[in-house]
């Protein structure tokens, strides 16, 4: 075990014994990260014969196995395929480099935080450390986060409190609302995140039933887009790049720094490829240590997640929330699709814009504004993620047209005509003093107000390679936990 612990592997026997006695009664066995990168080869046939008759979205303890950028794309009875990505043209991003994105929708719950709530509450499942008979799971979040712990807690047979503000989607308090034993709602919407971590504290101090798995600052969360997404990139270059393409950069969201332990794995293949994070210009927290509130709904702010690599970072990239409001109608409403097929992009692919979330459209936004400024051409291949689909944001679309009244065709040309248009403003190369500026907010938020050692902040800057590098080799260690558990409870013999 490293210095600073950053995911705890000490076992706890006597909760460990409780722990797989619960998961025997309950029909639990927990995929290692090695079957989640390689599910069609790893995963057991008698496994994937239970998955020919489970839903992707059913509360289901074998749908742990779905949690892969690998599953078929369908909604019940699917198993292994290729990784799930999406390539968008050049006549709807007005850039010649090749924009690629994994896709989101076909994990379980319709986003990929289900592998972040994995990564962090499995560790602690696998050493005991966790006692599903005792303990509660709590997971805070603006979002996807506490959708993905609560479904992934429950097919662990964990009982679990989702956190958010109350200003989410209405779906995501609807679904919530059958999934997790408590939700609480706090005052805000996408950018409170400070009132989300003061609940936590409270609950820390009056209830002593709670474990927070808090996304900002549980390396878990890291580890697992490090470690499985980072692999699904990968070979999504393999089968892209060819002899003549060049591998330019990721762009990423802010949010909590998880999906950016991929852009981690990708920068020590690719040296000289770059990472860009992506903040709403509404609320610029890492562009000019501001403040405000936004409506990318997916991406939390006004303060430097723990689990951010800031060293590693090479560029930030400001979002207008308005141009992310105003493409999800263009690319959900009748009218709007019926405008880009007339404008030459494949109705194939407008068929599929419905795979882009809020979050995931201000991703796009990003990698056209990184292509633009680097002067891309058509070898250069840029990745992002479309962390979920339009699926959890019907109600936000009937929100727009009481707003702003119904979609038009001459509102359809000017959204059109605003995407072909994207400038690169806002926008900062990161140097050094830049990068270390950055890195020097986390103080104010994990020092003086969570509690973190500030031992630790310097580590995570002065001895960056072994730091970030005890994190990034601990995926074989816990799926040897895993596979010890497994064998406990005895139900693969």
């Amino acid at each position: 075990m490293g210095k600073y612990n950053q995911i705890d592997l000490t076992i706890n026997k006597e909760q460990l014994e409780r722990t797989v006695k619960r998961a025997r009664e309950r029909n639990i066995i927990i995929p290692t990260f090695e079957q989640m990168k390689d599910p069609d080869r790893l995963v057991p046939d008698k496994i994937k014969e239970e998955l020919k008759e489970i839903g992707l979205w059913d509360v289901h303890p074998r749908n742990l196995f779905r949690i892969t950028w690998k599953n078929e794309p369908v909604p019940k009875g699917g198993l292994f395929d290729g990784i799930n990505y999406m390539e968008l043209p050049s006549s709807l991003t007005g850039t010649k480099a090749r924009i690629i994105a994994l896709v989101g929708k076909w994990f379980p719950t319709g986003a990929h935080k289900v592998g972040a709530t994995f990564g962090c509450l499995v560790p602690r499942l696998v050493t005991g450390q966790f006692d599903p008979t005792r303990q509660k799971a709590v997971w805070p979040s603006t979002g996807n986060y506490c959708r993905g712990g609560a479904y992934v807690a429950a097919l662990l047979a964990c009982e679990s409190i989702a956190i958010l503000p109350e200003g989410m989607s209405r779906e995501r308090f609807e679904w919530l609302s059958n999934i997790a034993g408590e939700v609480i709602a706090t005052p805000g919407s996408e950018s409170n995140v400070k009132e989300i971590f003061d609940k936590c504290w409270e609950l820390r101090k009056t209830r002593d039933d709670v474990v927070i798995f808090n996304q900002f600052d549980e390396f878990g969360n890291h580890l697992w887009h490090y470690e499985v997404t980072g692999h699904a990139m990968e070979e999504v270059l393999k089968d892209e790049l060819g002899e003549n393409g060049r591998y330019a950069g990721i762009v990423l969201s802010s949010g909590s720094s998880g999906t950016l332990g991929t852009a981690d794995y990708l920068k020590e293949l690719y040296p000289t490829s770059k990472i860009a994070v992506g903040e709403a210009l509404q609320c610029p927290t890492l562009l000019y240590n501001g403040y405000g509130a936004h409506r990318i709904e997916g991406i939390g702010d006004k303060h430097v997640p723990w689990i951010h690599n800031v060293k590693n970072t090479d560029m930030v990239i400001g979002l207008d929330d308005e141009h992310t409001i105003r493409l999800i109608r263009l690319f959900n409403e009748p009218v709007g699709r019926e405008y880009l097929v007339a404008q030459g992009i494949p109705e194939k692919l407008v068929e599929n814009l419905d795979l882009l979330g809020i979050s995931s459209i201000g991703n796009v936004l990003g990698a056209i504004k990184f292509a633009k400024y680097y002067e891309l051409t058509e070898r250069d291949v840029v990745l992002t993620v479309f962390t979920d689909s339009m699926e959890l944001y019907g109600s936000r679309l009937r929100e727009l047209e009481e707003e702003r009244g119904k979609y038009t065709k001459e509102q359809a040309a000017r959204d059109f005509e605003m995407l072909m248009e994207i400038k690169t403003d806002h926008m900062q190369e990161l140097g050094y003093y830049d990068r270390k500026r950055i890195h020097n907010l986390k103080y104010y938020t994990w020092i003086e107000q969570q509690g973190k050692d500030l031992d630790e902040l310097n580590a995570q800057w002065y001895d960056y390679e072994e730091y970030w590098g005890e994190v990034h080799s601990m995926a074989p260690k816990i799926d040897e936990l895993i596979k010890e558990f497994n064998d406990m409870v005895g139900l693969l013999k």
